[in-house]
C-alpha cells in the first residue's frame, strides 16, 4: 500500500464565499479520495487532509488556483496508514476560534521567527517564552522553558493573559503553537492589549522539528497532532502516545501501565469521571473494533458497498431501548433529535406521517404531536424540551446544559419567547389558509422583533448560547430554518446578516446533517431504526 501523505495548512484570508466553497472543495477532494478536515470561514481556511501523494498534490494545486490562495504555505509529513476515518469540510465563524471578532491577523501580527533563529530569541532572558496550545497538548512535550497557560481550550488564552503576571509590563514575548496558526490570533491579541514585542515561531513547531537537528534541539518530548498519530517524535515520526477513548488525551506507556487505565474505554484523567453507560458503549466499540482487526476488516472510515449506500439505516435488534416517534421536519422533533444525538444515547426512532399516526403513539399521547418518547420504564415524554433536557441531563459531552444562573435565565427567556410569540408568528405567515383573516406579511413583520434580538445576540458571541454551540442553538434552529425557507427570497434580503450566516452554519452542522436523513414510514409489526446511527 502506498504511503499516505499528510498536509497541514492555514491562510487568514478573506473568503467571501466561503458557504458556496465547501461543496466545491468537498466534491474536488472526496473525488480523489482523500481524508481529513478543512474549516472555511470568513476570515480563511485551516486544515489537514491525507491521501496518496499525487491525488493530495493535485488538490492542493486545485486550492492554489484560486488567487487569494495562490501563496497557500502547507507543511508535510507521512504516514504508513490513514492517520483519518473520513472527509469534512466544515464551515466556522472562525478558522480558529478565540471568540473576539476585533482580532483580526490581516491586520496586525506578531513578527515572524524563522525556526533558525528560534533558539536565539527564546534564550534571550528578557523575552517570555508562551506556549499556546492546550494543556492535554502541553503535557507531553513543549519548549524548555515555556509558560504553559493550562488552557483546556484556545478560547481561555485571553481571559489567562489578562491576568498573567509574566505579561504585565512585559515588552517582549515568544510564543509558538502546531502549525502557527493559534499563534497568529494570540499575538494579533497581545498587540491590541497593549504589548510591544511579541514573536511566533513561523511554521510552528512541527517545522522546527523538520528544520533544526535533534542535537541542537530546545524541544523536549513529543508534539500532540491532532489525527490517529496522536503525537509525533523530533523525526515526525509517530511518537508513543494513544488516543484515550474515554476523553480524548494523549496517553503515554506509562499512563498505560496505571490501573485506572482500561484500553478503549479511559485513562486516569477520566476513569472516575465517565458514567457506566458509557464504559459500557465504549467497551462494546472497543471489542467490535479488536474483532474487525482479527478479521482483517476495516471497523471505521471505509467507503460503504452500494447496498449500504441505498440502506442507510440500521434495523433495531432489540426492545429494551426508549422509543421515540418523531417526525423528520417537524421543528420540535428536530431539536428533540439533535439533544438524543448529542447526549449519544440509544433510543429506538419510529418515523411516522402526522397525517396517518400509529395507534400506539396515540395511545401513549393522545394529544397526536410528536415527538413523543417511550422510556424502558414506562414513562412518556411527549414535550420536546422535557425530551431534550432529559437526554442531556444522562450525558452532556458538549456541554449544552447552561449552569450559571444568568445563562439559564437567558435560555428559558429566548425559547420560551421562540415557542409562544414567535410559533405564533410563524404558524400564521407559513400556513395563512389555516387562519381565518389572517394577513401573513403582517405576522412576519411581527416576528421580525424576534429575528432582531437573535442578530442583535450574534453580533457579540458566535452562537446563540454564547461562546460555544449550545441548548439555545439547538431548541430555536428548526423553527429559523422553517422561517427561512418560507420565503428564502425575502429573508436573504433582510439586514440580518449574523442570523442568516449563523443559520447558515447550523444547516451544515454535524448537529442537523446527523438527524435529517430520511427513513421509512413505521407501523405497528415493523422493527424501528436504531438511532443515533452507528458509522459503517
Amino acid at each position: 500500500m502506498p504511503r499516505t501523505l499528510i498536509a497541514a495548512l492555514y491562510k487568514f484570508v478573506s473568503l467571501d464565499d466561503y458557504v458556496t466553497l465547501r461543496d466545491e472543495f468537498y466534491h474536488r477532494a472526496n473525488a480523489l479520495d482523500l481524508r481529513g478536515t478543512l474549516l472555511l470561514a470568513h476570515e480563511g481556511i485551516n486544515g489537514t487532509i491525507a491521501g496518496e501523494e499525487s491525488e493530495l498534490r493535485s488538490f492542493l494545486k486545485y486550492l492554489r488556483e484560486d488567487p487569494r490562495l495562490a501563496d497557500l504555505v502547507h507543511k508535510e509529513s507521512w504516514a504508513e496508514t490513514m492517520p483519518f476515518l473520513r472527509l469534512k469540510v466544515r464551515l466556522k465563524k472562525e478558522i480558529v476560534t478565540i471568540g473576539l471578532p476585533d482580532v483580526d491577523p490581516t491586520e496586525r501580527v506578531g513578527t515572524y521567527v524563522k525556526p533558525k533563529d528560534w533558539n536565539a530569541l527564546i534564550t534571550d532572558p528578557d523575552v517570555v517564552l508562551i506556549d499556546t496550545r492546550n494543556d492535554y497538548e502541553v503535557s507531553i512535550g513543549t519548549f524548555s522553558g515555556a509558560i504553559d497557560p493550562k488552557t483546556q481550550s484556545f478560547t481561555d488564552f485571553p481571559a489567562w493573559s489578562e491576568r498573567a503576571p509574566e505579561l504585565q509590563g512585559q515588552k517582549r514575548v515568544a510564543m509558538f503553537c502546531t502549525g502557527g496558526i493559534r499563534c497568529e490570533k494570540a499575538s494579533s491579541f497581545l498587540l491590541s492589549r497593549g504589548v510591544k514585542e511579541v514573536y511566533h515561531l513561523e511554521g510552528g513547531i512541527l517545522q522546527y522539528l523538520e528544520d533544526i537537528p535533534e542535537e541542537e534541539s530546545l524541544w523536549e518530548g513529543d508534539c500532540f497532532v491532532f489525527d490517529e498519530r496522536v503525537s509525533v517524535d523530533h523525526s515526525l515520526k509517530p511518537g508513543d502516545y494513544e488516543m484515550c477513548a474515554g476523553c480524548r488525551r494523549p496517553v503515554g506507556p506509562k499512563e498505560r501501565e496505571a490501573p485506572e487505565y482500561i484500553e478503549g474505554v479511559c485513562c486516569t484523567a477520566c476513569h472516575d469521571t465517565i458514567t457506566p453507560d458509557q464504559r459500557a458503549r465504549f467497551a462494546e466499540r472497543h471489542l467490535q473494533i479488536r474483532l474487525a482487526r482479527e478479521r482483517g476488516e476495516v471497523h471505521l472510515g471505509r467507503k460503504p458497498t452500494v447496498r449500504e449506500v441505498t440502506r442507510r439505516y440500521t434495523p433495531v435488534k432489540q426492545r429494551n431501548l426508549p422509543v421515540l416517534y418523531s417526525f423528520r421536519r417537524c421543528p420540535y422533533a428536530m431539536r428533540a433529535r439533535m439533544a438524543i444525538l448529542s447526549a449519544q444515547i440509544d433510543v429506538e426512532l419510529r418515523e411516522v406521517v402526522l397525517r396517518d399516526k400509529p395507534d400506539h403513539m396515540l395511545e401513549l399521547s393522545p394529544k397526536g404531536t410528536v415527538p413523543v418518547l417511550w422510556l424502558t420504564d414506562g414513562t412518556v415524554l411527549d414535550e420536546s424540551m422535557d425530551i431534550i433536557r432529559w437526554a442531556l441531563e444522562q450525558h452532556d459531552p458538549e456541554g449544552w446544559l447552561p449552569t450559571d444562573p444568568n445563562a439559564v435565565e437567558y435560555a428559558s427567556a429566548i425559547i420560551e419567547r421562540n415557542d409562544a410569540e414567535f410559533k405564533f408568528h410563524l404558524d400564521r405567515y407559513k400556513y395563512p389558509t389555516r387562519y381565518e383573516g389572517v394577513d401573513p406579511i403582517s405576522h412576519r413583520t411581527a416576528a421580525e422583533s424576534f429575528l432582531s434580538a437573535l442578530d442583535s445576540k450574534l453580533r457579540e458571541y458566535p452562537y446563540l448560547s454564547g461562546q460555544q454551540r449550545g441548548l439555545v442553538d439547538a431548541a430555536v434552529m428548526p423553527f429559523i430554518r422553517q422561517f427561512a425557507n418560507t420565503n428564502r427570497q425575502w429573508f436573504d434580503q433582510t439586514p440580518y446578516s449574523h442570523l442568516r450566516q449563523w443559520l447558515a452554519l447550523e444547516l451544515v452542522s454535524d448537529s442537523f446533517l446527523g438527524i435529517m436523513k430520511k427513513y421509512p414510514q413505521w407501523s405497528a409489526g415493523m422493527r424501528g431504526i436504531a438511532f443515533p446511527p452507528k458509522p459503517s
